[in-house]
């Protein structure tokens, strides 16, 4: 990487020339958009912050589970749903279908590749991944890449199918407890009883995921997914209650004086290296800036990899058992 030139017989190196941009004012003020570009809200910045509750129902609704289920999503900016139909799910594909002009559904050929790659939207887009599943074996196909959204801190919703709801137990065809497969991986993880349930924890599910950048996990019996909101007469204690209609990412930057003592440690340093992680995503123009003003190599953390390209001359490559000797 380019120098600053040094005059004749300078004893100085060149790397502390260019440290001493981080003695003035604008030190801090650097190392502050560094941080709020890196902070939890960043990888949100794209997801909405104010969500319309859906629609309140009105007599004589006729919608049922899987359109509640789909619009909710789309309150939520869900632009894409992946999986793979299966008659453990066809109410909700129906509901997908026709309102395919506002959300898409993206065929695959295993369910493991519809989970990576609602988990892969999450990552690069900062917005509520959805994959959708059905019964059995079908749910159980996502689990991969489920894990690889829990571990990279990504916000997925899984959605999957079960068998009747009168048939849970009974080792009937294809029957599984999804609930009980996703307690490890999900944040969230709860069965869905009805439409008018599904009013309130489908909002309740996309909230945990993108508050918790984790998993959350709904599973809806295939007759349960056709019920009518007419049909479905609420509790005693459910008296049309609506779960909060706005939600903010939160916003995690640290207090002036860090940052200072954060410039105070870059001054002080006579070589200085950077180890970057997944809070760096959503700063990569500053994380550059830093690094080529200290001369400062830049090894990756696991959830930073796609910070910088390993091909990249300010980066020394990943560390771990899976990195580079460089950064070992």
């Amino acid at each position: 990487m380019a120098l600053t030139p040094q005059p004749a017989g300078s004893d100085v190196e060149p790397a502390l020339d260019r440290r001493r941009f981080m003695r003035a004012s604008g030190a801090v003020g650097l190392l502050a958009s560094v941080a709020a570009a890196g902070g939890v809200a960043a990888q949100t910045s794209n997801a909405p912050h104010v969500v319309p509750q859906p629609f309140p129902p009105q007599p004589g609704d006729d919608r049922d589970t899987a359109a509640v289920v789909v619009e909710t999503l789309l309150a939520w900016g869900a632009t894409h749903v992946f999986g793979i139909v299966g008659d453990g799910i066809n109410p909700i594909i129906e509901a997908l279908r026709q309102r395919q002009d506002r959300i898409a559904f993206v065929g695959v050929r295993h369910e493991e590749s519809a989970a990576f790659m609602a988990t892969a939207f999450a990552k690069h887009t900062g917005r509520l991944g959805v994959c959708l599943a059905t019964t059995g074996p079908g749910a159980a196909h996502t689990v991969n890449g489920l894990y690889d959204a829990k571990n990279d801190n990504a916000p997925v919703l899984v959605i999957t199918g079960s068998t009747f709801h009168d048939l849970g137990g009974l080792h009937f065809m294809q029957g599984l407890d999804t609930v009980k497969l996703m307690e490890d991986v999900a944040l969230f993880n709860e069965t869905v009883s009805g439409p008018r349930h599904a009013l309130l924890v489908v909002n309740r599910a996309c909230r945990a995921a993108l508050a918790g950048r984790g998993v959350s996990h709904l599973t809806i019996a295939k007759d349960v997914q056709a019920m009518k909101l007419g049909a479905d007469k609420p509790s005693i204690e459910n008296h049309g209650g609506r779960t909060s209609s706005s939600w903010l990412p939160a916003l995690n930057a640290p207090a002036v004086e860090q940052l200072r003592a954060a410039a105070d440690v870059l001054n002080a340093g006579q070589r200085v290296a950077i180890l970057a992680g997944a809070g760096c995503l959503n700063a990569r123009a500053e994380l550059r800036r830093v690094a080529d003003t200290l001369a400062a190599p830049v090894a990756k953390a696991y959830l930073g990899k796609a910070l910088l390209a390993d091909s990249d001359p300010l980066t020394t490559g990943g560390i771990g058992h899976l990195g580079t000797a460089p950064s070992g």
